[in-house]
């Protein structure tokens, strides 16, 4: 009996070792995100590298401003930004309703011709804004998700007819066009450069022109599809008024939302959803997942109840275990300047990331701002709040950016410190927001706060152009074309409302793509700066220098920064930090640095970056 017992506790211990070891080897997040560095395009403004499929009118048929001047035509890629067309002149509109009308081509095949430029720059992995079909030129607004627009593809019109010989809501029926087919080839070209791919899914609300939601509009209470929007008030067709009514996102009617219970999302557009998920992940359905996309960026997550998401992982995660899901998580209250603590969302059973807007806020009020600047102690106390709030494996698969699609650019940013980033960005008539191309210092900060942005926990998102030199406050300016080397372009002299301004030369800038490029391969080549810990041992106040290490099993790097616009020498005694005291280099300048007993001895530039190592 003695010996059954010990049998019996020998098996039971072995059974929970077995389920212990079994949860160990589950990661909580996909390691390869840890270690990427992203680079964000917007499809439309990146690449047309195929004119034969550029936009016209039809396509822009129920987006937003609704109305096509006569003789509208798509502009010039390498156009002065805010100069009005003469088609443009006659609508008697300004420079931001125009901008809605704009359209210049941007497509696939664009990308596909630019992947090795990306190779180039250091990129691994690559999260596009919205591709689905949609009348907008930021496609947020989509008419169908089950279909890459079809401008982004080689055949407009042979995509159309594919359209109308489905059932939208049938799955069976669902066909792939030459814009599909041309994705997946893309998704093939950057799984065969060794990058990852992930795609915007916008499943709090659709577009005015969404197949479902114009049943509904043509069909009104006997649409099969009425309960899948929130809908105020059907039509009478007994009165003239139409007085049909629905909830649109933030009260905007082109974008109807999706009805929610207590679940999230309500049976009919959950499953739509959850097929369109298999359709990008496993195009095929054969179970191998190495042509398909490698996860998701949701947009507006927060507005979306959190249990979707929580089933939203189990679709993803059953077809693709190493799938990424990264939210937008911003803001809890923009007026008052609030972002969301992101930590509901990123206890294993919803998101691994969300886009780390409160990294970028830290970033930019340390080097940057000057009336709500911060210290390098403050800048620790941000840091180390964020760390507090999250898991560590979450900490490290956060979206690090500098700049967005829905924030003024980077260089912009730098060159207007203290106007609070999102929304107020901007240019208006009442305002002094400046937007001149950044000066020599500015770029100094620039490439510092890049510097930062590659040396910390968190996988760097770089947002396109930004590399090349780009600058342009919040939503439209941050969506200028983009500046490629091979281009030239006319310089931007023209102000939106009339001002006198200087002249700025538009080109690509070769030193900072040159800077992005070292400070990516620096990234890339050493996992102590994606995987290490971190340890902030030099917080200066007086001198703005800040100094921390990256551990990484037994080696370390070495970051020290000089937030200055002066030089200044530092002394650094790292006998605590190193295991010996030996040379140490420069990864960035490549100098050994000279040491005397036990102290190390830095001069450095204004705004300089140091990552050392033994």
């Amino acid at each position: 009996m003695k010996n059954v017992i010990s049998l019996l506790t020998l098996i039971i211990i072995l059974s929970f070792n077995s389920c212990a070891q079994e949860e160990q080897i589950i990661p909580r997040v996909p390691g390869w995100a840890k270690e990427v560095v992203w680079y964000q395009i917007f499809p439309e403004r990146f690449a047309n590298g195929d004119t034969s499929n550029d936009p016209t009118p039809i396509d822009m048929k129920g987006g937003w401003p609704y109305s096509i001047s006569a003789d509208w035509q798509v502009s010039s890629w390498t156009g002065d930004w805010y100069k009005l067309q003469p088609w443009e002149e006659a609508n008697g509109n300004d420079f931001y309703w125009n901008t809605g009308t704009r359209r210049y081509g941007g497509d696939l095949q664009g990308v596909i011709n630019k992947l090795d430029y990306l190779k180039e720059l250091g990129i691994t992995a690559i999260y596009f804004n919205p591709l689905f079909e949609s009348p907008s030129l930021h496609k947020y607004d989509a008419s169908m998700y089950h279909h890459i627009d079809n401008n982004f593809g080689p055949d407009p019109e042979g995509d159309r007819e594919i359209w109308a010989q489905e059932n939208h809501s049938d799955p069976n029926t669902w066909q792939w066009t030459q814009a599909d087919k041309l994705f997946l080839k893309l998704i093939e070209e950057c799984h065969n450069r060794g990058m990852k791919i992930i795609i915007d899914g916008v499943f709090n609300h659709v577009g005015n022109m969404f197949w479902a939601f114009r049943d509904v509009v043509e069909n009104q209470e006997n649409s099969p599809y009425k309960d899948w929007f929130i809908i105020n008030k059907w039509d009478d067709p007994n009165t003239e008024e139409n007085e049909f009514d629905y909830a649109g996102w933030f009260g905007v009617k082109d974008l109807p939302e999706i009805r929610e219970d207590e679940n999230g999302l309500v049976s009919g557009p959950k499953e739509h959803i959850h097929a369109v998920v298999k359709r990008w992940m496993d195009p095929n359905n054969d179970g191998d997942t190495s042509d398909g996309i490698d996860g998701w960026r949701l947009d507006v997550a927060e507005m979306v109840k959190i249990n979707f998401w929580k089933e939203f992982r189990t679709w993803v995660k059953e077809i693709n275990p190493d799938a990424y899901l990264t939210g937008e998580i911003w803001w809890e209250d923009w007026p008052n300047n609030i972002m969301f603590n992101a930590a509901p969302w990123l206890q294993g059973d919803a998101f691994d990331a969300v886009m780390n807007y409160r990294f970028t806020r830290a970033v930019k009020r340390f080097v940057n701002d000057k009336k709500f600047g911060i210290t390098p102690q403050g800048f620790v106390d941000s840091i180390n709040t964020q760390y507090n709030d999250y898991y560590k494996d979450n900490l490290y698969v956060l979206m690090n950016l500098l700049g967005s699609h829905d924030a003024e650019r980077l260089a912009s940013m730098i060159v207007n410190p203290d106007i609070w980033y999102d929304h107020n960005a901007i240019v208006r008539p009442d305002n002094e927001y400046d937007i001149r191309k950044p000066n020599a210092t500015e770029r100094l900060k620039q490439k510092l706060m890049v510097g930062i942005q590659m040396t910390m926990p968190g996988a760097p998102m770089i947002y396109y152009g930004d590399e090349a030199g780009m600058w342009g406050g919040d939503d439209p300016n941050c969506r200028k074309p983009m500046v490629w080397p091979e281009l030239i372009y006319d310089d931007e002299s023209t102000h939106p409302f009339g001002k006198k301004r200087l002249t700025d030369e538009v080109k690509f800038d070769n030193d900072l793509f040159g800077w992005y490029k070292k400070m990516i391969t620096i990234r890339n080549g050493d996992k102590c700066l994606s995987l290490g810990d971190i340890n902030f041992f030099l917080i200066d106040d007086e001198n703005n220098i800040l100094g921390f290490t990256r551990v990484y099993g037994n080696e370390s790097v070495v970051v020290i920064l000089n937030n200055n616009n002066e030089e200044r020498d530092v002394t650094l005694d790292l006998s605590s930090q190193l295991a010996g005291i030996e040379p140490l280099k420069d990864l960035v300048t490549k100098e050994i640095i000279p040491y005397d007993k036990t102290l190390y001895k830095l001069s450095m530039k204004p705004y300089q970056i140091s990552i050392l190592k033994q």
